[in-house]
């Protein structure tokens, strides 16, 4: 008979053999998982601290958003965007009022949101703004991570997401992040939208230097460019408002949002904008088969009724600032930098100390399930269902494994 230890290792080897190599997990295999925990097959509890990337804000199984698609799958799933369906539009309407915009534009995945932003913009470069015909072009931020697509990674600075993938998609400019002057500087007539994330995820967590949001949106109407706001990782309540720009009372012309909008149950993402801009896609020019199928319209609108309470905006602020306390005790005992906002920072490990993923591993040791990247950072984004002792249970430990390594 076999043991209850045996399948972890034969689940992993059977992803290691059958499943391509387009990902290096850590060696924890999921059973179960409630809230801010996870089980793992052989019944070991782990502290969730990534969050899916932050798609999963509201933790795993929240009962409103489990209720809400059980119910919706007794009903109706898919009809494809051939035929309405009677969830799609309260859906729209009410995250449209969410954004403070008029018009949503509803996709699958974050990287089509992004996708679908870039085509959004380039349209109306040429049909509002009057850019010649192909002409058109997007300044981005270096460190950038937008998705894993062709055009996408056209515009990547980062050496693994771009070997070996070209030729590339052409009408990208990259910038320094958080420099506006440099923006200023790459706009011309051509220019059709400055593509940003408002905080840079998977760079490290990176926030921008105060006021370039606003120096941003102020170029962008200056010179009639359209401001886009990746907040896949960003949005719905991770950094202590309902969307990062809020910090700089800064409002884009397109949201681009994903990832927790689905509630960790389904993949949803959209386009939100205003009509001048996003009414610009006219039938058959942009879609998607599931893009707005009614399972994942009922996650997403159960999310947003969650989101306009502001209950959970106001508790990752709270949460935030008590896990950012307890990270900045650790300054100089072998964590060199910390950044974030709300429920989200970026750590750099000492690299005379460990490697990121040398943290990873040993943190999942002591139960704590936490990300690097690039090198030595590893980023902590736990569901906003975490208490406050459950971070401090993350940190505690995250000191443990520092002292070990010193010694």
């Amino acid at each position: 008979m076999k043991t209850q230890a045996s399948r972890s290792d034969e689940a992993i080897a059977l992803v290691e053999k059958h499943a391509a190599h387009n990902y290096h997990p850590l060696p924890v295999v999921a059973a179960h998982a409630q809230g801010a925990w996870v089980t793992d097959v052989e019944g070991r509890r782990y502290l969730d601290c990534l969050a899916a990337y932050s798609a999963l804000n509201f933790g795993h199984r929240h009962p409103e958003i489990v209720a809400a698609v059980q119910a919706q799958l007794d009903r109706l799933t898919l009809t494809s965007r051939a035929f309405h369906h009677d969830v799609l539009g309260p859906f729209v309407r009410d995250l449209a009022a969410l954004a403070g915009k008029d018009l949503v534009l509803p996709m699958n995945t974050g990287a089509e949101a992004v996708e679908t932003g870039l085509k959004v913009a380039r349209k109306w470069g040429y049909e509002v703004k009057g850019v010649p015909a192909d002409r058109a072009t997007v300044i981005v931020a270096d460190g950038n991570f937008h998705g894993r697509t062709i055009s996408v990674v056209s515009f990547s600075t980062d050496p693994t997401a771009r070997t070996n993938f070209g030729p590339f998609t052409p009408g990208f400019r990259v910038v320094p992040y958080g420099d506006s002057s440099a923006i200023a500087d790459a706009i011309d007539d051509t220019t059709v939208a400055v593509l940003i994330e408002p905080i840079q995820g998977e760079a490290g967590v990176i926030v921008p230097p105060a006021g370039y949001l606003s120096k941003v949106r102020q170029l962008c109407d200056a010179r009639e460019v359209l401001f886009v706001a990746d907040e896949i990782q960003s949005g719905l309540g991770r950094t202590g408002t309902t969307f990062a720009c809020e910090h700089e009372n800064v409002v884009p012309d397109l949201y681009l949002l994903g990832k927790a909008l689905g509630g960790g149950i389904v993949p949803v993402s959209a386009v939100v904008g205003n009509s001048d801009v996003l009414g610009v896609i006219r039938p058959g020019e942009h879609g998607s088969t599931f893009g707005g199928n009614a399972l994942a319209c009922a996650a997403g609108h159960a999310v947003v009724g969650m989101l306009e309470r502001g209950t959970w905006q106001r508790t990752a602020a709270q949460l935030g600032e008590h896990l950012h306390t307890r990270l900045r005790e650790l300054m100089g005992q072998g964590v060199v930098e910390i950044r974030g906002r709300g429920l989200w920072a970026g750590v750099d490990i000492d690299p005379a100390l460990m490697t990121g993923r040398e943290a990873c591993e040993a943190l999942l040791a002591e139960g704590i399930l936490v990300k690097d990247t690039h090198g030595s950072t590893i980023r902590f984004a736990p569901p906003l269902v975490v208490t406050p002792d459950e971070i401090d249970l993350a940190v505690d430990a995250l000191r443990r494994v520092l002292i070990q390594r010193a010694a």
